[in-house]
This record gives C-alpha cells, structure tokens and sequence, in this order.
C-alpha cells in the first residue's frame, strides 16, 4: 500500500534579476528561462484518486507567477532605488524580495509565502519547490 502521494506541476516564466553582492558577473542585471516544479501532497486522495487537479495549480501558483514574476524584473528589497529607477524610466515591473534574489530564496518564498496563501485551507500542501534557474542549474526548497 502506498503510503505518501504526490503530485508535481511545471511552470515557466521569464524574469529578470540580479544578485547583488555577487563576486562574478550575476551582481549585474540579466535574465533567465525559469522552470518551477511545485510538488503537492494531501491528508487523502479527492473522491477522483487526486493529490490536486494539475489545473488547478496552473490557475492558482502559474497565475501568480504570471502576475508577478513573469516578464518583471526580482530584486532584492534593498535594490529598490534600482528598481525605482528602471520602472520610472521604462515602465518595467518590479517585484521585490525579502531577500536577495538567488534561485534558493526564490524557491524558498513560493514555498513558505506564496503557496500557503494560495492553497492555505485547501488541505493541499506544497512540500517542495525546486526552481530552475538554467537548464543545468537548480535550487530546492523542501518542507
């Protein structure tokens, strides 16, 4: 018998970011293919043998994503003067970070922030979030 399901959904997104302080060339601005697998786990199965419908994570974390971290640019709340800036000068959005922006903090807060918001008295919980910032780079967040 089974005893721990899961379920995982893919999403990608565009974004800008820049980690400041970085001793290479990432402390500059520049931008990144994303890839975020969200991994859901429940107390039971729904009455159709499911953790969660796969669209209903597409609605729920993809929309998010696509409000605010598609197509933006992720800065560190620190970099807000940047970030000032650029919006002033061309209009980008700008969403900030509590923290500097590496792929580890940025699976951190879809996991600890975002998720639990979204899907809170649901009874679904997102117990792992691995965010790819390259095709041969990743970070994973894990409850």
């Amino acid at each position: 018998m089974t005893k721990h399901i899961t379920c995982t959904r893919k999403i990608e997104f565009d974004a800008a970011h820049r980690v400041a302080e970085h001793e290479s060339k990432c402390k500059y601005i520049h931008g990144h293919r994303y890839t975020i697998e969200a991994t859901f786990e429940a107390g039971t199965l729904d009455a159709l043998g499911r953790v969660v419908d796969f669209g209903v994570v597409r609605e729920k974390l993809g929309g998010w994503v696509d409000h605010h971290w598609d197509h933006t640019l992720i800065l560190w709340e620190r970099d807000r003067q940047l970030g000032e800036a650029i919006a002033a000068q061309t209009g980008q959005q700008v969403f900030y970070l509590p923290h500097n922006p590496t792929a580890e903090r940025m699976a951190e807060y879809l996991l600890t922030t975002v998720c639990p918001v979204l899907f809170g008295e649901s009874g679904i919980v997102c117990c792992a979030v691995r965010l790819w910032e390259t095709p041969n780079c990743y970070a994973d967040a894990i409850a």
